[in-house]
């Protein structure tokens, strides 16, 4: 099985994976390949929904080597067709590739092979070539496609199956006042679900407003609460209402729901997971939510536990909520979830 994952996690991508008794082969800057656990036999495609930092997964994979460009391209071509003895492909299907932008000069060489591949299979098999979509499927979980990772300019891995586990780089909008407003539009892909119009939303520690920013433009209703001023196109935005309060005093008028809870704190996740995640879900202040959790001075793998014990307010109020490396995070989790009701 091979994951990847943000370059500079490599370590804690192993290591969640050695939690579920995939044993580690291999890894180097985005990836990770490791052993099947025991006594599991074929395509291992559960157990992948509740992992944190993989952004893609191939459960099995075809290891290609070369020299040249023509040479890699040939074998990743010979392999897919291969993969596609017995069946017919008659709808859009995922060709992605892709290799870590760490090794200065690797991407030029991919795009060639790619360039290459895409060739030889127009040559061969025409109508499934115009069929092919060079982009990461939207939706969360296995699809069925081709997908190709060079580890180095010699090696590749390939794999009909890919498990998408949410992240992706974001489009910017020149409008949004920081580079937060990736991290949430990329939640909205990896939750299922974003702000409609007409909805309501309180960001605490909103300053400058890219999260706020990004559900007003849907047309959100967002309170936006920080000591900070607001920028960009958050500030003076006629959705937006914002209040220079401290966002841990704050709490709703009493009978008020707010559709979303948007915090991106740069507090102590336990801070936040006292005073912020706990009243907000066990008071059901709001029905969805995001929120960010900076785990730079814990350690990450022991409160990814804390915050999913069996007794915790995410367990107890927001059961099947999810738990996110975005491409866009840095050393903090993204989660999200539902409150029930």
């Amino acid at each position: 099985m091979f994951a990847t994952c943000q370059a500079g996690y490599e370590d804690l991508l192993v290591a969640e994976l050695a939690e579920k008794g995939y044993v580690s082969v291999e890894h180097g800057p985005g990836w990770a390949w490791s052993r099947n656990p025991e006594g599991s036999e074929g395509v291992v495609a559960t157990g992948f929904g509740d992992l944190v930092f993989p952004h893609w997964i191939f459960p099995t994979v075809k290891e290609i080597k070369g020299e040249s460009v023509n040479a890699l391209a040939q074998q990743l071509a010979d392999a897919f067709f291969e993969a596609l003895r017995g069946e017919r492909i008659e709808a859009p299907w995922p060709c992605l590739f892709h290799c870590p932008a760490e090794i200065v000069g690797l991407g030029r060489r991919v795009a060639g092979v790619e360039k290459a591949f895409n060739e030889l299979i127009r040559k061969r098999l025409s109508r499934v070539a115009k069929l092919a979509v060079p982009e990461v499927p939207r939706q969360v979980g296995l699809t069925r496609g081709w997908a190709v990772f060079f580890t180095d300019f010699g090696r590749a891995v390939a794999s009909r199956e890919i498990w998408n586990h949410g992240p992706r780089r974001m489009a910017d909008d020149e409008r949004a006042p920081s580079r937060s407003y990736l991290k949430v539009e990329e939640a909205y892909l990896a939750f299922g679900r974003e702000p409609q119009a007409g909805e309501t939303v309180v960001d605490l520690g909103a300053a400058p407003g890219g999260w706020s920013f990004s559900a007003a433009k849907r047309g959100a209703r967002v309170l936006a609460l920080d000591n900070g001023p607001l920028k960009g196109g958050a500030l003076g935005h006629p959705q937006i209402e914002h209040r220079r309060v401290d966002a841990f005093a704050f709490e709703p008028e009493a009978g008020t729901v707010y559709d979303w809870l948007f915090c991106d704190l740069v507090e102590d996740p336990h801070h936040v997971m006292e005073n912020v995640v706990g009243p907000w879900l066990a008071r059901k202040w709001c029905r969805y939510f995001v929120i960010n959790l900076k785990f730079g001075r814990v350690s990450p793998l022991a409160f990814l536990k804390e915050i999913r014990a069996s007794d915790g307010v995410l367990t107890r109020h927001a059961p099947g909520f999810k738990v996110r490396h975005l491409y866009h995070d840095r050393e903090e989790f993204t989660v999200m979830g539902e409150v029930t009701t």
